[in-house]
């Protein structure tokens, strides 16, 4: 008996060896990675990423304070493109698409300027009648409790805090000619009415915030999406969204390699947007 035991036992060590070298054996044996297949795996990665910048997600630098303290110039936000895009036939039930909302912000191309983005927040809808008195904004007979406006400059502008009562003029800022001739079309009882498939914008800071005031309504087919979060921000000079040249913008990547840690707002890190 013991015998046997001693022999089962030998057998058994020798299966375990067996197992070990085959496994040693097996990883051994196994094929690398070819170029060809590395190449295709990065491809992959690259064609998501760009689908997610391209459809899904977009970056956004603000470049003006008109939407202070909300969001300040140097903050480097993440766009949400889908939520207010119209919904499609075959993803609509799986996306979170919904319709623009009052007080939403929205990152949108101007109505004015072919190309150049903005960043403001929908005061009015559709059939919406606004009008200020005074810098307050009234919506459909109600004066609106906005806890995100400023009024930091604190000067007098009737044109400005007094929309639509008075006429726009060069004198008051209102360079935008075809706005002005349009702009009596849309008044009735003293309010500017949205008309379809449009929307009124302002910007948080108004006595800086050059809006709808100034350039009228908002197409829908204008907007981008909604911006989630800042993902970065950094302390940025007014003016630096007007440097446009090479050696300017060099300049100012010097800057911020210097002086990333020392000029980052930490503090606004990953901070909503609302």
């Amino acid at each position: 008996m013991a015998k046997k035991e001693k022999e089962r036992a030998v057998a058994v060590k020798a299966r375990e060896r067996e197992i070990v070298v085959n496994g040693k054996s097996s990883e051994a044996d196994k094929p690398s990675e070819t170029t060809v297949e590395f190449l295709a795996s990065l491809a992959g990665v690259l064609v998501t990423g760009l689908f997610i910048i391209t459809f899904i997600l977009q970056a956004f630098e603000i470049p003006s304070s008109s939407m202070e303290n909300t969001l300040l110039i140097g903050d480097h936000v993440f766009v949400n493109r889908v939520q207010f895009a119209p919904p499609t036939r075959w993803l609509g039930p799986l996306l979170p698409y919904r319709s623009i909302k009052r007080d939403d912000i929205a990152v949108f191309l101007s109505p004015e300027q072919p190309g150049l983005f903005l960043v403001k927040r929908i005061i009015g809808l559709p059939g919406d009648r606004i009008h200020l008195r005074d810098g307050a904004v009234y919506r459909n007979g109600e004066k609106l409790d906005e806890p995100f406006a400023l009024h930091k400059v604190g000067d007098y502008n009737p044109y400005r805090d007094n929309f639509p009562s008075v006429p726009p003029s060069d004198m008051y800022g209102v360079r935008n000619e075809k706005w002005t001739a349009e702009m009596p079309a849309h008044i009735e009882g003293g309010d500017i009415v949205v008309p379809l498939n449009s929307y009124f914008a302002m910007g948080d800071n108004r006595d800086v915030s050059y809006d709808s005031r100034y350039w009228g309504f908002l197409p829908r087919q204008n907007v981008i999406g909604r911006p989630m979060f800042i993902y970065w921000s950094f302390d940025t000079p007014p003016d630096q969204y007007e440097m446009r040249s090479i050696g300017d913008r060099l300049g100012f990547l010097a800057h911020i390699i210097i002086h990333f840690f020392d000029e980052t707002r930490w503090s606004r890190t990953l901070k909503p947007v609302r």
